[in-house]
């Protein structure tokens, strides 16, 4: 019984001074890639899965990492972070996701476009919006309608939707005419 309360006292201890450092943060997130994003007085960084500040909280916004990046807001622009929390691609982007299939939407004068994880530019800023890759394919809109591209920019499902979803499992949700419908990745509708 005297170790048993031993062990429990240890391990009691243990477990409460091991979290203790999230009660420095408004906010931590899972973990992912790594990293945590915290918040404190609304500003963000990100520490280790023990704690440790890696990014320090300078960012007015951020997001989770994924695919070893990050996007971080700073001044009103956004540019991307790698795990060592050096600016791999420079806070110059009105708008940002984070990348998926290699590639991440940014937005710069007004338009949408896509770029690497070195920040060169892949898909030209030509779009009124745009979502991120989603199995190979993106939903964009152009002069007012929402189609499909492939990363290479090529409009593989036309431009003639109102509203336009990302693919999962091979369909994506789309409203033509105030009506939604499922598509295949052929733009062919299919049966719900």
């Amino acid at each position: 019984m005297k170790y048993f309360l031993l062990f429990a006292a240890v391990w009691l201890n243990t477990g409460s001074s091991a979290q203790s450092w999230t009660k420095l943060y408004d906010n931590v997130d899972n973990c992912t890639c790594g990293l945590s994003l915290v918040s404190k007085d609304d500003k963000h960084g990100f520490v280790t899965k023990d704690g440790k500040l890696v990014i320090p909280l300078i960012y007015d916004e951020a997001l989770h990492f994924n695919e070893g990046m990050a996007a971080v807001k700073k001044d009103g622009k956004w540019g991307f972070l790698d795990s060592t929390g050096k600016e791999v691609v420079p806070l110059q982007y009105s708008d940002a996701n984070s990348f998926t299939d290699g590639l991440a939407v940014v937005m710069k004068d007004n338009l949408y476009g896509y770029i690497d994880i070195t920040g060169k530019t892949i898909i030209p800023f030509s779009f009124e919006n745009a979502s991120s890759f989603s199995e190979g394919l993106a939903a964009v809109n152009k002069k007012g309608l929402w189609g499909f591209i492939d990363k290479t920019g090529k409009e593989v499902i036309s431009f003639k939707y109102g509203f336009a979803g990302s693919f999962s499992d091979g369909i994506a949700k789309v409203m033509k005419d105030s009506k939604w419908s499922t598509i295949d990745k052929n733009g062919k509708k299919v049966e719900e």
